[in-house]
């Protein structure tokens, strides 16, 4: 996993990997957003929805914190065994929205992880045991907040890109 030296790096890795994953969405048809194809795991709502389930996630755990809550990960209805269970969640509660409804709420998302972001000091988003739901999200690793940002938002960015490019290759 890739590590930076500062927010301003983070922010600038997401806003890359970001555009050139949401871009892939503009020229495929809202007809064809539930359209299955041989040889690919994911329709491109259903793309779409992975993304914004896990970017409101992290959202979620930073305001629950906020708050004084206790933050269950990955959420009070699913533990990390259940992935499954959650990524079926997700495409059930995301997935039934217009093309143009899920890209404007991934990248409200991604805005709002920007202002995040901004909000931590450098310590808190690069340092260990900064914040509880980082802490319990982990049995036995230690991961900084940064870490949780990069697996919900660049890695899946670039990981999903390659998916709707073969979703759109095979299907358009």
């Amino acid at each position: 996993m890739r590590s930076y030296e500062n927010k301003e790096e983070l922010k600038n890795e997401i806003k890359k990997t970001f555009e050139k994953y949401i871009s892939e969405f503009d020229d495929i048809p809202e007809e064809l957003k539930d359209k299955k194809i041989d040889g690919g795991d994911r329709t491109p709502a259903e793309n779409l929805a992975y993304q914004v389930g896990w970017t409101t996630l992290i959202l979620k755990w930073e305001e629950d914190e906020k708050e004084g809550l206790e933050v269950k990960t990955p959420t009070d209805q699913f533990k990390w065994n259940q992935l499954g269970d959650l990524y079926q969640w997700f495409t059930d509660t995301y997935a039934s929205k217009s093309l143009m409804a899920l890209k404007n709420q991934l990248t409200k998302n991604v805005e709002d992880i920007y202002l995040m972001i901004d909000d931590f000091t450098e310590e808190e988003l690069f340092k260990p045991h900064m914040r509880k739901w980082a802490d319990g999200a982990t049995k036995t690793a230690t991961w900084e907040v940064y870490k949780f940002i990069h697996v919900n938002t660049v890695a899946p960015f670039g990981t999903f890109r390659t998916k709707i490019r073969k979703w759109k290759k095979l299907a358009l």
